[in-house]
């Protein structure tokens, strides 16, 4: 009798245990336990001998020795300052001597990547802490020599005198929807990833900043409620509309102007770039020495990207070098070019010869040298050792679904291979290139954080997450695997899937697959995540992801044959995906589901559009419905001008093919989406309704394109849930 008892206690342990093993939403989305864990704040010393972390919360930077792996010292203590006004660190940033430091404390998010903050200085020597102006700023910036501070406050640039306490306004004529100075407009900062708009000279005396003219940009607006989390009671009962500036593909564009401060004089001067405005200038850049202002001026199809050296005191400018490509230039051509120390040169990401790789050309344009070859891309430069005369970088050499990183020196005759491990790798240098901390992670292997010196050799550990690995352990949580299939064209196309935990081969199970799809985006890498398709896999789905033509990493022709097209070849993809997913014996083919968010959720719109037959159901998150609807420099690089490309907007438009859709189709969007408008939505949805076809739908007030805050998420991903168990039966 008592065997029995503990046979049956046992049971029912072991069955309360497979119960716990499964992944909640409470767990993925508030609880964090899935969250890896990274390294904060690591910043190098100016000597390359220590390195300094931001711990116990954003409350110490604490420096540690890059050698020997000790704490040689706690260089700030909030709790030591005595000081209620900062209570955390976001971010900081040393000056050049290192007696100063910039910390940045109470974000408060504008758009995407903008944010307003309050600065603070502490100084090292006097161990005194000095706010830094009245109010909020953004992209406060120390300069080189440590005596000033300049930051952008209500569209206008200022500069505060570290020495004197004094503060000077170096513009006056900023203008919320109308002149910007110092920071991007809306479209510069979401297209062209940056939120710094000025560049202090090497020597401290002189300012270079943009200037935006959107004054005869179009405006768009939305409704903001009360709502909650946050709650806006002032729209209690009557709700208030923002407006700001947004060009919209083919309309006009901000007039960008480049202007330079002089410290000393008190004085502007414009740049000189020609008489014809309709270009953008999407980065400057002081050449090592500062004797010339490196200025980019990148035409309105962003085919041609022209540098120019500018003299800062007369405005002149010259041109010295011209990228072209018969289709566009990515965006990180502008993210790694570098100047080098010697001043005589410059390193360019180009992709001359078919894929991204790394050339070294002199300042008079002339090319030196191809630094890096072969059928590969070439992803990060990382920089310079001028000891060693070796360039490093990362690239997907071995395969698009890796990263490792390589060096290779000035004369081309030595090439290294710093990263050993398979998988996704990632590195942060010393100032003087002597050592280097490694992000690590594959499939199976969360992020591993392990500092190394230049040979390779690892000197410890800095992060592990050994509590997730043995979570993950315990719990049997169901991982990804690599999987592929050829399209119909003959390419061999990427993917993983994720299989219940308790998978059995004789059955056929539902499927959900997930992609986003995007010009050069990938979401099939050898690299650690647990998210919401884990959660699904356990619920009893296969969930599949294929990277189709247009994603990265294999090359320029493959990356860019949907130029012209958006959405023909990336939706055509995963229709023949679900189609092979169809074929294998443990699918059940009649109930294949997908969802995306973004240019994903348009890719949705589009397989349920043409694939009707394939999918059953659909989950659409702030897609873009037609391209006419968004913005300037994203659409029009990939789509070109819609006065000369109609067909390409059109024929691609999910608002187009509404018609066609079958099966079920979930509809998502924030009525506060800055980026991609709520008016996709409704456009989208009106098309259907005039076409007959039935679909759900959910709008969530005063939410932007991430559709977070408060019950948000929760609310969404249940929603999700419950959309997926009614439609895939």
């Amino acid at each position: 009798m008592r065997r029995i008892t503990i046979l049956l206690f046992l049971f029912f342990i072991g069955c309360s245990s497979l119960y716990a093993q499964k992944i909640s939403l409470e767990e993925l989305l508030t609880k964090g336990t899935f969250r890896q864990t990274a390294v904060t704040g690591l910043a190098s010393t100016k000597d390359g001998l220590n390195y300094t972390l931001l711990e116990n919360g954003g409350k110490e930077i604490v420096k540690y020795s890059y050698k020997t792996g000790l704490k040689v010292s706690v260089v700030l203590d909030i709790k030591s300052l005595k000081n209620d006004s900062l209570t955390s660190i976001s971010e900081y940033t040393f000056s050049a001597d290192e007696t100063k430091v910039l910390l940045l404390s109470n974000r408060k998010s504008i758009y995407r990547r903008s944010f307003t903050a309050i600065y603070f200085v502490y100084n090292l020597i006097t161990k005194e802490l000095t706010r830094l102006s009245e109010g909020r700023q953004q992209v406060a910036t120390l300069s080189p020599d440590g005596e000033r501070v300049a930051f952008v406050r209500n569209n206008n640039l200022f500069v505060k005198s570290l020495r004197f306490g004094t503060e000077r306004q170096m513009t006056i004529d900023g203008e919320v929807n109308k002149i910007i100075n110092g920071v991007p407009d809306w479209v510069y900062e979401e297209e062209f990833e940056f939120i710094r708009g000025f560049e202090w000279s090497p020597d401290s005396k002189q300012v270079a900043y943009l200037k935006f003219d959107e004054s005869e940009v179009p405006s768009f607006g939305f409704t903001l409620y009360k709502g909650s989390n946050p709650t806006k009671s002032e729209n209690a009962l009557y709700p208030n509309e923002f407006r700001y500036k947004y060009p919209k593909a083919g309309e006009r564009n901000a007039a960008v102007s480049v202007w330079v401060y002089d410290i000393k004089a008190g004085q502007n001067i414009e740049m000189d770039l020609g008489n014809d405005k309709d270009y953008y200038v999407p980065k400057i850049s002081w050449t090592y020495s500062g004797k010339n202002l490196g200025i980019f001026k990148v035409n309105r199809l962003q085919n041609k990207a022209e540098l120019f050296f500018a003299n800062s005191h007369s405005g002149d400018a010259r041109l010295i070098y011209t990228e072209k490509n018969k289709r566009y230039i990515e965006t990180d051509f502008l993210d790694n070019f570098t100047f080098l120390s010697d001043d005589k040169s410059f390193v360019i990401l180009s992709e001359q010869d078919g894929y991204k790789h790394l050339y070294l050309y002199d300042t008079s344009g002339v090319r030196i040298t191809q630094l890096t070859k072969g059928k590969f891309d070439v992803l990060k430069y990382y920089g310079y050792d001028n000891a060693s005369k070796i360039f490093y970088y990362q690239a997907a050499a071995v395969s698009p679904l890796q990263r490792e990183v390589y060096g290779v020196s000035l004369d081309l005759k030595k090439k290294i291979q710093l990263t050993t491990k398979k998988g996704t790798n990632s590195v942060s240098f010393s100032s003087t290139f002597k050592y280097y901390v490694n992000d690590y992670s594959t499939l199976t292997t969360p992020l591993e954080s392990t500092l190394h010196d230049i040979t390779g050799k690892q000197l410890r550990v800095l992060k592990e997450n050994n509590a997730l690995k043995v979570v993950e352990s315990d719990r049997k949580i169901p991982g990804k695997e690599f999987i592929t299939f050829n399209n119909s064209t003959g390419e061999t196309l990427n993917g993983w899937m994720i299989k219940p935990s308790d998978f059995d081969p004789s059955k056929r199970y539902p499927v959900l697959m997930t992609q986003y799809s995007g010009p050069n985006s990938q979401k099939v890498l050898d690299q650690y995540s647990i998210g919401w398709e884990n959660y699904i896999a356990e619920n009893g789905y296969l969930v599949v992801c294929f990277d189709g033509r247009g994603t990265g990493a294999r090359g320029e022709e493959f990356r860019k044959c949907t130029y012209g097209q958006l959405g023909k070849y990336e939706s055509d993809d995963q229709i023949e995906g679900a189609k092979y997913i169809a074929t294998l014996p443990f699918v059940d083919g009649k109930n294949i589901a997908i969802w995306g968010w973004s240019f994903g959720a348009t890719v949705v719109d589009l397989c349920l559009a043409k694939g009707g037959d394939v999918f059953k159901a659909g989950i659409a998150i702030a897609a873009v419905t037609n391209f006419r609807f968004y913005d300037t420099i994203y659409t029009e690089r990939y789509l070109g001008l819609p006065s000369q490309n109609p067909e390409g907007y059109d024929d691609n438009s999910p608002i187009t093919l509404a018609k066609g859709i079958k099966g079920k189709l979930l509809v998502v969007h924030g009525m506060a989406d800055d980026n991609v408008h709520y008016q996709n939505a409704v456009e989208f949805q009106e098309a259907m309704v005039q076409a007959g076809v039935q679909f759900q739908s959910m709008s969530y007030a005063n939410r932007n394109h991430g559709i977070r805050g408060g019950n948000t998420s929760m609310h969404l991903y249940t929603m999700f849930d419950n959309f997926l168990k009614e439609n895939l039966k």
